[in-house]
């Protein structure tokens, strides 16, 4: 438990350790962070984007010229305030460390959905570039602002392995963070015997009570041994008493989902399940703030600080206490094929400031079997127990074997997971005289003949643990890792598909629009795709495409989410692209022709009489207004169905023809009018207009 938190100075220096400074100067100075010490530790540069000269349709330009920069793998765009939305177009090159060739222009997205909902900063998506030290920016708006506090942030993730991506499962009720997976050094794979387990029916675990399903990690790395400090009065057959009593103070008092411990152990060595979920699955436990994820937690019934603890004296824990410790951690850790006597690396998920005893992001080297007080502040799991530990990882390895080697074929690996629609095969190289059987969730579900090499097994929906297990020609027996496999037959979602007039220039060829949508899988999204009008391929995460219609044409809008399993779903909206020229506008006052061949068709109309006006009507669900715009023009006002809804200014500190400045979206497709009445702006009178565009 979270108790008896070492405080002083060693606390002190960890709150100093967790500070974050950034510093970003105009002059596009670096900045970095202190989160992370140590070798290999990672750090953010920044570079603020200067303003430059304005592109050629006359938005707004920021940008950094080609730099030499520190390393970096991963680049992005960001701005002061997360809401502020960036309508424009990012775009970067980067420069190959390694080669020192430049890329290709790549556009970045802003990500605005993924904006905090108070503090932190807005920005695009971020970019895998790999191992880079030179960038290019170009940020070119569609209008006259761009949003403020513009910089470049590069990415360096240090000289580390990199970490898988777990299925998303949510934050845990007891530390607000969302799971993120960590990896472990490469060892020999060994597997160990399962203990007996009481189950949570046999100590009376109120399952009414638990307030949100179990969550899942990708896998298993470390175990973290703690005492439960409740004192050691009890006798054995009050444990069941005594670990009921947990589990109702850590949901009913501090309002966590269920039992934070994984596992429990009294002082006879009996070992009860923990928090629920499946004991051979990697259940996501509330143990060890910030070293939650990828990892069990095993609590030993009692208190077992130092005898002379003057606050809280301890006892030493007994051999069928550490007997029982060794035998769940191996059996435990096995499951993942982890050598109890390694080492193994995880990240530290708990944010700076809210007393995790490492800087978020950092990794942090463990023995597989650790105390609490490795991961945390903390004098858990108390100094007499906290040094048996050597004794328990000895105790743990005389229990293990060297794991079966074994495969899968048939699913999709994704995040330490494998992903498939209901069949997956188990494979392995037979040894003589070995028999084989494979087993999903505990219970056999294949028996294959002698001498077979593979073993297909039909999985129903939901997710699971497959392992392969051999009896040995010798007598002994031995078994693979678990492979977490998960069934699904569900296709994603696509939903919201919306298609409205982006802000750009249009041409003969082309309408500016942009689409938009959600997808989502109930459990991992693989791929997503647009089908038509062109062939197009997003991130998971992307939610938003500019694209350009076909101008007085009908076109089906589809787009096809595929998940990991292979299930796939396609949606499509049909749009219609439709335009109305100046000419056929109805207008007051006195209009004059131009024509050019910048105009739509070589023609617009252009006028200084203030209070001249031109009205369009028409049937659709969004429509935009098209102007020229250049230093000398002046604003106008605009009025939909006879009610004003604003001003506009087209004046622009460059000249641009055919700018579709101005949008309206309605729910559903009706018939409209939008009517622009010019305002005859003091000193710039001039309007030219070059029609209306809309979508039905």
């Amino acid at each position: 438990m979270l108790k008896r938190t070492l405080i002083g100075a060693s606390a002190a220096a960890v709150a100093v350790a967790g500070t974050v400074t950034w510093t970003v100067t105009s002059s596009g100075t670096t900045a970095t962070t202190a989160s992370a010490t140590g070798p290999g530790a990672g750090r953010v540069h920044a570079r603020t984007l200067q303003e430059m000269p304005s592109a050629a349709s006359g938005g707004k330009t920021a940008g950094l010229p080609a730099a030499k920069t520190d390393p970096f793998s991963l680049v992005g765009v960001t701005w002061d305030r997360p809401r502020d939305e960036l309508r424009g177009k990012v775009r970067l090159r980067t420069r190959n460390a390694g080669t020192g060739a430049w890329s290709g222009w790549r556009v970045l997205e802003p990500d605005l959905a993924d904006a905090p909902d108070r503090g932190g900063r807005g920005g695009t998506n971020g970019l895998w570039v790999g191992p880079s030290d030179g960038v290019e920016v170009r940020v070119a708006g569609q209008g006259r602002t761009l949003p403020a506090g513009l910089r470049v942030d590069l990415v360096d993730p240090g000289a580390r392995a990199a970490t898988p991506t777990p299925r998303a499962a949510g934050p845990d009720a007891a530390t607000g963070m969302k799971l993120v997976a960590a990896t472990s050094p490469l060892t020999a794979p060994v597997t160990a015997p399962k203990p007996a387990i009481t189950a949570r029916a046999g100590w009376g675990a109120d399952e009414s009570i638990v307030r949100n399903p179990p969550a899942y990690d990708a896998s298993l790395k470390a175990a973290f041994v703690h005492h439960t400090d409740t004192g050691n009065g009890y006798t054995c057959a009050e444990s069941a008493s005594v670990i009921r009593s947990v589990f109702l103070y850590h949901v009913q008092s501090q309002g966590w989902d269920d039992i934070g411990y994984n596992f429990l152990v009294d002082k006879c060595g009996t070992i009860f399940e923990g928090r629920a979920g499946g004991a051979d699955r990697p259940v996501h436990g509330a143990h060890t703030y910030g070293f939650n994820t990828d990892s069990t937690g095993i609590a030993v019934l009692g208190t077992y600080t130092a005898a002379n603890d003057a606050e809280v004296p301890g006892v030493a824990p007994s051999k069928a206490a550490l007997d029982g410790v060794a035998k769940i951690a191996a059996w435990k850790l096995g499951l993942s094929g982890v050598d109890p006597t390694a080492k193994t690396t995880l990240t530290s998920n708990a944010p700076d400031g809210t007393g995790g005893k490492y800087p978020f992001g950092q990794d942090v080297v463990f023995n597989t079997i650790s105390g609490h007080r490795d991961g945390f502040a903390t004098a858990c799991p108390g100094v007499q127990l906290y040094s048996a530990l050597p004794a328990v990882r000895t105790a743990a390895k005389q229990l293990t074997v060297p794991a079966l080697t074994a495969t899968v074929t048939g699913a999709k690996a994704a995040g330490g997971l494998y992903y498939t629609k209901s069949t997956a095969t188990v494979n392995w190289t037979p040894a003589d005289g070995a028999t084989y059987t494979v087993s999903v969730d505990g219970t056999t579900a294949a028996t294959p003949a002698a001498g077979a090499s593979s073993a297909a097994v039909t999985l129903a929906p939901g997710t699971h643990s497959v392992r392969l297990h051999a009896a040995l020609a010798d007598g002994t027996a031995s078994a693979s890792p678990v492979f977490t496999v998960v069934a699904d037959t569900t296709p994603p979602v696509i939903s919201s598909q919306a298609l409205s007039l982006r802000r750009a220039t249009v041409n003969s060829t082309a309408v500016p629009v942009s689409l938009t949508w959600k997808a989502t899988d109930n459990a991992l999204l693989g791929s997503l795709k647009a089908t038509s009008p062109i062939a197009k391929t997003f991130y998971t995460t992307t939610t938003s495409w500019s694209a350009d219609a076909k101008p007085l044409a009908t076109q089906s809008w589809s787009q096809t989410a595929t998940d990991a399993a292979g299930n796939a779903t396609t949606s499509a909206i049909s749009r219609y692209a439709g335009g109305i020229s100046e000419g056929s506008a109805r207008r007051t006052g006195t209009w004059k022709l131009t024509t050019t061949k910048y105009y739509l068709g070589g023609r617009g109309l252009y006028t200084t009489s203030k209070g001249a006006s031109a009205s369009w009507t028409f049937t659709g669900r969004t429509a935009g207004l098209i102007f020229k715009r250049a230093s000398n023009l002046g604003a106008v006002l605009v009025y939909v169905d006879g009610a004003k809804v604003g001003t506009l200014d087209t004046r622009s500190s460059s000249t641009a023809y055919r700018q579709l400045m101005w949008t309206r979206a309605w729910s559903t497709s009706g018939k409209h009018t939008i009517k622009i009445v010019v305002a005859g702006t003091s000193g710039r009178p001039l309007v030219g207009i070059d029609g209306l565009v809309y979508l039905r």
